[in-house]
């Protein structure tokens, strides 16, 4: 770039709603006040919430092509020589859409950036018809910057020639003492947290598990389950299982929270638990929310997880589809109350140094400012 010219960069990207990791890390750079470069948006609008992400709807063919309209006008009205872009995880009908996206917008610009936020697309070539392969390439190869969540994340734009490869974790804003803060009192049951999206790949089948272990072993203690449900088939399975071990008054399911009422329920719970095994996951935001305010962890060894929690540090990390560790984890913090402050303070110490709002944002921009140095 000219000497003294702040970079514009076409951010192209879902933000709120709905409520998911990638749209909130969208919104908190495009928040941002960048020193040297200027953020334009073109916002996707595919989906309205959680149910319908990934899925086919013929409006969204509509939404794609005026999309790539505003795109092409974006582009040449603020004179955007970069494009940011999230790609999809390795699902067809969203793959299928980048293809299309991609082929008919990256021509335009001198720099493409992609941000895996959910990974493991690099490998879905091979599920395309052959037909549809070079497309492929042409759609997600040779990006002059790939940015990963986590160092454990597949190396997507490795794979896909990218000519700069680097990490930059998610950050979000630090909100302690905004909300009041909990903990059990003894004698009180502790309060356990999920927030996610409610589908078995997010772990809510194998926790409901652990749970049901917990409190056969006389745990004194209330799950908390915040977020959508990702379909009623599901939904009524969760619910059976629940009637049939009678612990229905002990598990509760909050639906989806905004701020500030989400903070209270990360602020007020005792352990937060999130056994994921999700396809996509690459980072796990809902980690950092719970660590801000001092909270153990207790969650899985699944793609860029163990970069937020650290086994026996600010939680336990057990394997994936695992319920009986995640009982045993969940009632060693349960029995040993020195162990959950110990645990929270050292989440919250890895929190302030690693993933603060501020730093993911500066650290974006810097990634921004080394891709245009690319010729």
């Amino acid at each position: 770039m000219p000497e003294g010219k702040p970079l514009h960069v076409l951010v192209v990207g879902q933000t709120p709603p709905p409520f998911g990791g990638q749209a909130v890390m969208v919104q908190a750079l495009l928040d941002s006040t960048p020193a040297k470069a200027v953020y334009h948006h073109v916002r996707l609008t595919y989906s309205d919430d959680m149910d319908s992400v990934g899925k086919f709807a013929l409006k969204k063919v509509l939404v794609l092509f005026t999309t790539i309209v505003e795109v092409w006008i974006a582009r040449f009205k603020y004179s955007t020589p970069m494009l940011y872009y999230p790609p999809s995880g390795p699902n067809m009908v969203p793959v299928l859409r980048d293809i299309i996206f991609l082929c008919a917008v990256r021509p335009f610009f001198r720099w493409t950036v992609f941000h895996y936020h959910a990974g493991g697309v690099s490998g879905f070539a091979s599920q395309l018809p052959a037909l549809l392969r070079p497309f492929f390439r042409l759609a997600y190869r040779n990006a002059t910057l790939a940015i990963r969540t986590a160092p454990q994340n597949p190396e997507d734009g490795k794979l896909l020639g990218a000519k700069m490869d680097i990490v930059v974790p998610n950050g979000t804003p630090d909100m302690r003492g905004t909300v009041t803060e909990r903990t059990a009192a003894p004698g009180e049951p502790l309060i356990i947290l999920f927030t996610g999206v409610l589908i078995p790949s997010k772990g809510v089948r194998v926790l409901l598990e652990a749970f049901r272990q917990v409190v056969a072993t006389g745990g004194n203690a209330r799950l908390q389950l915040m977020g959508r449900w990702g379909d009623p088939i599901f939904q009524a399975e969760c619910e059976r299982f629940l009637d049939q071990y009678d612990l229905r008054d002990k598990v509760e399911f909050l639906g989806v929270k905004g701020d500030p009422e989400k903070l209270e329920f990360f602020a007020g719970c005792d352990i937060f638990c999130f056994p994921s095994h999700f396809e996509a996951e690459s980072f796990g935001l809902v980690l950092i929310e719970a660590m801000q305010f001092a909270k153990p962890v207790v969650t899985t060894a699944w793609r860029g997880i163990p970069s937020v929690a650290h086994d026996g540090v600010n939680g336990f990390v057990v394997a994936v589809k695992d319920p009986t560790a995640v009982a045993d984890s969940i009632l060693r913090l349960m029995k040993d109350p020195a162990l959950r402050v110990r645990m929270g303070n050292e989440g919250r110490r890895i929190f302030a140094e690693h993933f603060t709002l501020d730093r993911f944002q500066r650290s974006m921009e810097d990634a921004f400012l080394a891709a245009s140095a690319n010729p």
